[in-house]
């Protein structure tokens, strides 16, 4: 099977069995990409609240540029790197009010994505990922970013090769993804993650795609 056809019969697969995910739709782009920011190498409890801890401290985001570093920091401590986030965030909220004269992300929209994503990677501290999900989030392009979860089932399925690093694969998977399909299949392959194909302990007795499986076939078969 062509990794076309293969990625379009995991979707389908997913979809019938958890659904089709629909965008919410359009969010605030600077508070995304700072939410996002706070997410990296944490978890989703830790991340959101530091996120309210940060609102609540800091009500807009001249006061967290205004703010003294340290005070940041300690905000935002339960999301862990505290430094390196302040950093990253403080450095580009200063960028930010230079360059456009006020601390908005909404000229996003007017973008292009391809020169969106390269805006926002342009800067320490936003990779592909971080850029890819507010896009996607904030403003529904049709990008696909790639977590810790789907690196993991997309090199089980066979989609990328074991090899393949989670920056390379925000290049590789997008080709072959259904279109209009990125956002459903993203949120699919989380949840499918995160409730059966799991790191180390798969529930591959519960797995519809065992047939398409590298690890199935090379772990679980008898």
């Amino acid at each position: 099977m062509k990794l076309k056809q293969k990625a379009e019969y995991i979707s389908d697969t997913l979809e019938k069995l958890l659904g089709l995910p629909t965008w919410d739709g359009t969010e605030d782009v600077l508070e995304c990409l700072i939410l996002t920011i706070l997410s990296q190498n944490t978890t989703d409890v830790s991340r959101d609240k530091g996120y309210v801890q940060l609102r609540n401290k800091f009500p807009t985001w001249e006061d967290v540029l205004n703010a003294d570093a340290d005070a940041v920091e300690e905000t935002i401590r339960i999301v862990g790197l505290g430094q390196q986030k302040t950093k990253t965030i403080k450095n580009f909220l200063s960028w930010l009010k230079t360059e456009h004269g006020e601390l908005s992300l909404e000229f996003i929209h007017d973008m292009k994505t391809e020169d969106a994503l390269e805006f926002l990677c342009q800067h320490k501290g936003i990779g592909i990922k971080t850029a890819s999900v507010t896009l996607s989030f904030a403003c529904g392009r049709d990008v696909f970013p790639v977590d810790t979860h789907i690196l993991r089932i997309s090199k089980r399925l066979g989609l990328i090769p074991q090899n393949c690093s989670a920056e390379k694969a925000h290049y590789v998977l997008p080709p072959i993804i259904p279109k209009g399909k990125t956002y459903p299949f993203h949120m699919n392959l989380i949840y499918f993650g995160r409730q059966i194909c799991n790191a180390r302990k798969p529930l591959c007795e519960k797995c519809p795609l065992t047939d398409e499986c590298l690890y199935f076939k090379e772990n679980m078969q008898t």
